[in-house]
């Protein structure tokens, strides 16, 4: 490795996966859900918020596993997926797939830096959209537009959304 590279590694020992109470991890992804359902039902102008993907970039990175991360992400994707419109399955398979790249990432780089997490939250957001309307093209042949300007935006918005919510989820974090 050079340098530069070892720099962004973690150069103190690695941490431990952060732990929450039961009742966190459980009421914590439904109230996003359920934000993302039923908020902008009455003000449109938050349904570019994307509260179960923010929730499900966290706990993947705290938690430090892949693996995790993995459950982590298709449980919130499914329910979200029995409690929208959408068809069955398709942010089961993306937030699946961001769980598993969240908690790759959390392994790799120390990720309570703020500016990091910022851009986790953008990029993450970006690869969501993206995968999103990959899935819609290819499983369930729709003709879905992806207007980059826009992705960007949002991601963006997203990524500062991302900033506070993370810093309050870090107050339930259980003490050791």
């Amino acid at each position: 490795m050079n340098d530069y590279s070892e720099h962004l590694l973690l150069d103190k020992p690695r941490k431990t996966s952060s732990h929450f109470s039961v009742w966190v991890t459980l009421v914590v992804p439904f109230a996003a859900i359920l934000f993302q359902v039923y908020v902008p039902l009455f003000f449109q102008y938050l349904s570019y918020l994307e509260l179960p993907l923010l929730v499900t970039v966290y706990f993947s990175l705290m938690r430090r596993q892949p693996v995790a991360g993995t459950f982590i992400g298709a449980g919130i994707g499914l329910v979200q997926d029995s409690l929208s419109h959408q068809p069955l399955g398709m942010f089961g398979i993306v937030k699946t797939l961001v769980g598993y790249f969240a908690g790759n990432v959390s392994m790799r780089f120390e990720v309570d830096n703020p500016v990091l997490r910022f851009i986790l939250g953008f990029f993450f957001f970006f690869f969501h959209q993206f995968f999103y309307w990959v899935l819609t093209r290819a499983l369930l042949g729709q003709q879905l537009g992806f207007d980059l300007a826009q992705t960007l935006t949002l991601g963006m918005l997203n990524a500062l959304v991302a900033l506070p919510l993370f810093h309050f989820l870090d107050k339930l974090k259980e003490t050791s």
